[in-house]
C-alpha cells in the first residue's frame, strides 16, 4: 500500500445533481454534502461506502415517493468515460457511450 500514488490513495470526488425532489431528500444532502448551488451537491472524498450508504437511502425515499431525479457522478476509471453514474427518476438527458467516452444525447 505505501507504493501506491496518491490519486490511488484518494477517495474520488462525488456530485449529486436533483431535480424536483422532496425537502426530505435535500436536508438530508445538505446535512452532509456542500450545496454550492440549487440541487447540486458535492463532496470532494467521499469513500464508495459512505456513498453506497447515502445511495441506499436516497434509492428507498425516492421509491416512496417517485418524484424527480436524482442523478450521482463520481469518478470511476473502470466504467466508460472514467464516471460512474447512477440515476433516479427521469433524467433530463439520455447519456451514451461514444468509444469511451460519456456524451449527452439530446
Amino acid at each position: 500500500m505505501a507504493n501506491r500514488t496518491p490519486h490511488e490513495r484518494s477517495m474520488p470526488m462525488t456530485v449529486i445533481v436533483t431535480r424536483d425532489v422532496s425537502g426530505r431528500i435535500r436536508g438530508f444532502l445538505s446535512s452532509i454534502m456542500p450545496e454550492p448551488a440549487p440541487g447540486t451537491y458535492t463532496a470532494g472524498d467521499l469513500s464508495k461506502a459512505i456513498r453506497e450508504r447515502i445511495w441506499i437511502v436516497l434509492s428507498d425515499w425516492h421509491a416512496a415517493t417517485a418524484s424527480g431525479s436524482i442523478v450521482m457522478i463520481w469518478r470511476d476509471d473502470q466504467s466508460p468515460g472514467g464516471l460512474g453514474l447512477q440515476m433516479l427518476g427521469t433524467a433530463p438527458r439520455s447519456l451514451a457511450d461514444l468509444d469511451g467516452v460519456l456524451v449527452s444525447v439530446w
